[in-house]
């Protein structure tokens, strides 16, 4: 074999190993590249909101009538009825199982008024014949709810999430003593110009199944804090609201007033902070 061949093939074959040697060496001492998974997105996290409920389906609130004579109940429907003062708050503690589902457990708040007005065929007590009767009814409602919710977030963009969720659990739904005014109100016949009458009635507090659909997006202010605003639907089961007075005496038993249920479109915003 001729010489210079065999000394110019050599070396072209040195070229070709020495660079393959650099490469694996630098393959070995690349730093370790990771790939986060889902679960480094769990953990536990605190919450809280303030809602406000400008729009409520009140149901068909109704009150029963005694009638003494014959022992026999009838049902008067409120005409018009609505629960004010629409503010809520929420806290509550949750878990971030990982990047698409998480679930908390709430406490909610909150307090209104309850009006309600109705209208009698017939005359109030001591009134005339072919006059009708007005009646307002009114009490204070405060409202204690436990929740148990889950959320399915649909991925992150430039910070913001987008999520659904549904929520259950029960509403503890309180009415002040009741207040019931009766006024004459002219028609075929004339009023007596007589004052207002008005009675008492005990308010009644009750457990309601509770459920909630909502929809919203959180924003990331931090890595452990989120903007949270939402929409909320609530439904609260209905129940009794008060009981009789004066006609227990004649012999009227269980409650006079209830409602068919109670439910809440809300706004919604808060925080959600990381803890753990």
């Amino acid at each position: 074999m001729n010489l210079r061949k065999l000394y110019v093939g050599l070396s072209v074959s040195m070229g070709l190993v020495v660079p393959s040697v650099a490469l694996a060496e630098d393959i070995i001492d690349a730093p370790e590249v990771t790939i986060a998974t889902a679960a480094e997105n769990s953990g536990l996290y605190l919450r809280g909101d303030i809602g406000y409920a400008p729009w409520a389906s009140d149901g068909d609130a109704a009150y029963r009538t005694y009638d003494a004579g014959t022992g026999t109940y009838g049902r008067m429907p409120f005409n018009g009825d609505r629960f004010g003062e629409p503010v809520s708050a929420t806290l509550g503690l949750g878990y971030q199982i990982n990047d698409m589902f998480r679930a908390d457990l709430t406490g909610e708040y909150f307090d209104g008024r309850f009006d309600g007005d109705s209208r009698a065929v017939l005359p109030c007590a001591g009134e005339g014949a072919g006059t009708t009767c007005a009646i307002g009814t009114n009490a204070d409602v405060t409202a204690y709810g436990l929740m148990a919710n889950g959320y399915v977030d649909l991925g992150t963009l430039a910070g913001f999430t987008p999520y659904l969720g549904a929520g259950l659990g029960a509403t503890n739904l309180r009415f002040s003593d009741v207040t019931q005014t009766s006024s004459c109100i002219d028609s075929l016949g004339v009023c007596a110009g007589g004052p207002s009458a008005t009675a008492s009635y005990n308010g009644y507090d009750s457990w309601r199944f509770t459920y909630a659909l909502m929809a919203g997006v959180s924003y990331d202010v931090t890595d452990r804090l989120k903007l949270d605003l939402g929409y909320r639907y609530s439904h609260i089961g209905g129940g009794d609201m008060f009981g009789f007075g004066a006609e227990t005496l004649a012999g009227a038993t269980g409650a006079k007033g209830l409602d068919d249920g109670l439910g809440r479109h809300e706004l919604r915003a808060g925080l959600r902070l990381s803890i753990w």
